[in-house]
């Protein structure tokens, strides 16, 4: 060995350190520059609806605290299964994102074969929002509140009707919840969609539903329908003087139409956080709120684990619905 040379094995591990912390200096330099190129936000519904409008409300906000371009593109098809499989599949590095709704943890046990389990082939990153579902009648059915709607639907076993935008949806699950908790014979009629729904209702060819509060509500100021409750634990800022279900007697019912952002499993934990600190951060936003309240929606603020427990407790809470109504999809 000549002098002053380190041995051959000394200057070997010299190498793979340096190596080493070269490789970690790039990693954490690619990480701290997320994102640097767009960002696609998946929803799995048509534009135009809550969870495609929530989705870019929430893009907007990302794009432009991030400063790169999150946008959001749509897969409809199979009650949101087919959107929420492409995410699955996609590497999880940040740049393919679902915004997914309380449909995904009602197809959980809807579907004989879902492709998917949202506990783990998913990290949840923040909850964005909940739109109240509200229990309306039309207004021919002669009932001013859910105890004299009991009372009447119990006196006509069978003559009346609930509707719902699709078997499987958060509007027919909680008609079926309502059935569970009352014991009430009531005819289920699903629609393609909401508004199919709400006109029949108004035209008097069903007599009740619990839909999303957007989609009817304007049509209860316009007196073409009657609002009796809403379901969720609080009552909305939209109607303050509605009350709930859980103050009229009926405990642990809870419903509503939720959005929020996950990303396929293995996503790094700072893309998380760093995401969810933007999603946090927007619900302070005037601009947000205001375009919330439009909708009826309430922001919500949760941590990644706040909202990962919440997706289990939603896929355990209507687990036993489901299988009461006996809905099912292959």
């Amino acid at each position: 060995m000549i002098k002053g040379q380190k041995p051959r094995f000394i200057r070997h591990a010299a190498s793979l350190l340096a190596g080493a912390l070269g490789s970690m200096a790039i990693a954490a330099s690619a990480q701290a520059a997320y994102p640097d190129k767009p960002v696609h936000i998946v929803v799995g519904f048509s534009a135009g609806g809550t969870t495609d409008v929530i989705a870019r409300i929430m893009a907007k906000e990302l794009t432009q605290a991030l400063g790169e371009s999150f946008v959001v593109e749509n897969k409809p098809g199979a009650g949101s299964n087919i959107a929420t499989d492409y995410v699955k599949r996609a590497k999880p590095d940040g740049y393919t994102l679902l915004f997914v709704a309380v449909t995904s943890t009602i197809n959980q046990t809807l579907y004989r074969n879902v492709s998917f389990d949202l506990t783990k082939d998913f990290d949840a990153i923040a909850l964005g929002a909940k739109v109240p579902n509200i229990l309306v009648v039309n207004p021919n059915v002669p009932v001013k509140s859910v105890q004299e709607l009991v009372d009447y639907a119990k006196a006509n076993p069978g003559k009346l009707a609930f509707a719902s935008s699709g078997s499987g949806t958060s509007i027919h699950m909680a008609g079926e919840l309502f059935k569970m908790r009352t014991g009430l014979d009531l005819l289920h009629v699903p629609y393609k969609g909401s508004a199919p729904a709400v006109t029949d209702l108004i035209g008097g060819q069903v007599q009740l539903m619990f839909d999303n509060m957007p989609a009817s509500w304007p049509h209860v100021k316009a007196g073409k329908l009657r609002a009796l409750a809403v379901t969720t634990a609080q009552r909305s800022p939209s109607a303050p003087d509605l009350p709930t279900m859980q103050e009229l007697g009926y405990d642990k019912f809870d419903v509503s139409s939720w959005f929020g952002l996950i990303a396929p499993a293995g996503t790094p934990p700072e893309v998380i956080e760093k995401l969810n600190a933007v999603m946090v951060k927007a619900q302070d936003n005037p601009e947000v709120k205001a375009a919330f309240a439009g909708l009826g929606a309430v922001g919500e603020k949760t941590t990644p684990e706040e909202f990962g427990a919440f997706i289990k407790s939603e896929i355990e809470s209507w687990a036993p619905v489901v299988k009461a109504s006996g809905a099912q999809v292959d």
